[in-house]
């Protein structure tokens, strides 16, 4: 196997392992959310920030080291628009991910509480979760954008 195709391999699997798990990850904690259900979210936001942790920031780390290890063996300019847009696209996923991973965790940590101490969810913890919504939604398009750019190679 060819530089090129390995390379190409990891970076299509890992950006899948990605985007797999932030939709994963924004749909269980949507349906944990929607329950009510303090061990509910208690569990599941747990397994969220671990999933996080372990798939999507590992993932993200790689994406870069083999995006632009591919550009080289390719020979593609790193200052190709496409290329540009699709590094300042997965910059602002990034920018959006970081909070929304200290959110996860404060509500995770809310659920804990709430339910070690039988009290309901602090409020504070619904302005969390619109929050995590308001950011999820343009690191998804983003995330959109950016697998429409590396198959199109729009401007190259």
């Amino acid at each position: 196997m060819s530089w090129y195709l390995l390379l190409k391999t990891l970076h299509i699997l890992s950006s899948t392992l990605l985007f797999g798990t932030g939709l994963g990850s924004a749909y269980y904690a949507l349906r944990a959310w929607r329950s009510g259900e303090l061990l509910v979210i208690a569990t599941t936001f747990r397994h969220l920030v671990t999933a996080d942790w372990l798939f999507i920031a590992s993932t993200a780390l790689l994406q870069p080291i083999t995006g632009v290890a591919l550009a080289y063996v390719a020979g593609w300019p790193l200052n190709q628009l496409w290329l540009v847009w699709a590094m300042g696209l997965f910059v602002l996923a990034g920018l959006c991910w970081l909070p929304v991973l200290w959110l996860q965790i404060r509500v995770r940590d809310m659920a804990v509480q709430a339910l070690a101490t039988g009290t309901p969810m602090p409020a504070l913890a619904s302005r969390y979760m619109r929050y995590w919504f308001a950011l999820g939604c343009p690191a998804f398009i983003a995330f959109i954008a950016i697998f429409w750019l590396m198959v199109a190679k729009p401007m190259q």
